[in-house]
């Protein structure tokens, strides 16, 4: 078995309003779920995709009022690639640079990209992709042309180097390409979601907060996710028992070098509970939490989606 590549990227974020609105207005992501943290139900849980929320495309936040802000280091993973078409990175920097976002422009494995943060200093990068085609979700202001077609990558921070991309090459089946500075890129054979870049150098210790990553997810499905779980207890490693998110099931594990790393299933997907159209457009709850619907729409805050 090997996994195909990222199901999805899960941060913390601070204010809700804000961050859903970077994420859909700025960058022009639809929303294709608007849920709640299953674990804290008081919190949001956003969900970015494509059109129809494609895994290797979900960008997930728990936005918690009142947090601190994190600090990138070591036991996280540090910054998200996102794949736009061939040609569209001087519409990218045109547009941040007018929504007074800063920009750094730069080369990454000989490959253009576009280095900035969130509003809430999350950092992203935009790269070309010819690989993962053009997106069929627009808006008003950004074609599909230069759309965000999904996640490319990440950037990994590991206490142990070595043996994180030890681990993702024998059992996870990625392929080691190259060396450029103080990273080590390894690709899976995906399309989309298919990069890693591990960083060999010295970091701090990470601390979760606003500006963070929570964990990355590996694409999966049902029954090779028992198979998994099996196969990372056997290899020393302690797996969460197998649980049910809604649009996937998951198993969560610590890789050696401390990144939470989780297993997802592809199925059963966003349109679980939801047509195409009213993807995202109201607050969707697990019927174990249905029942306290009243009592934790009064305790989320609100927000305006216009």
């Amino acid at each position: 078995m090997k996994t195909e590549g990222l199901h999805h990227v899960t941060a913390f974020a601070k204010d809700p309003k804000v961050n859903l609105r970077f994420y859909t207005d700025v960058l022009g992501m639809r929303l294709v779920k608007t849920t709640v943290n299953f674990d804290d139900p008081g919190t949001y849980h956003f969900y970015f995709g494509n059109k129809t929320g494609d895994p290797g495309t979900i960008l997930t936040f728990f936005p918690f009022q009142g947090s601190m802000r994190g600090t990138v280091g070591n036991g996280q993973a540090g910054r998200i690639y996102l794949s736009v078409p061939k040609g569209a990175l001087p519409f990218w920097k045109m547009r941040l640079e007018r929504l007074g976002i800063d920009v750094q422009e730069t080369v990454l494995f000989k490959e253009k990209a576009l280095l900035f943060q969130d509003a809430e200093e999350l950092q992203l990068a935009i790269v070309e992709d010819e690989e993962s085609g053009q997106s069929s979700w627009g808006t008003e202001e950004i074609s599909p042309v230069y759309a965000v077609t999904g996640i490319k990558g990440v950037t990994l921070n590991s206490y142990r180097p070595e043996a994180t991309i030890r681990f993702l090459e024998e059992t996870f089946g990625y392929q080691k390409k190259e060396a450029e500075g103080e990273f080590i890129r390894l690709e899976s054979g995906a399309t989309i979601g298919n990069r890693l870049d591990v960083k060999i150098s010295e970091s701090p210790r990470g601390i979760g907060g606003y500006g963070t990553i929570h964990h990355i997810a590996f694409r999966t499905n049902g029954e090779e996710q028992k198979e998994w779980k099996k196969r990372l207890l056997k290899n020393g490693f302690s797996a969460s028992d197998i649980l049910d998110r809604q649009y996937f099931t998951s198993i969560y594990f610590r890789e050696k070098g401390g990144i939470l790393f989780e297993m997802a299933t592809d199925e059963p997907g966003f349109l679980a509970d939801e047509t195409l159209e009213g993807l995202g457009t109201s607050l969707k709850l697990p019927k174990w939490l249905e029942q306290h619907r009243s009592q934790i729409e009064g305790i989320l805050p609100k927000w305006d989606k216009e």
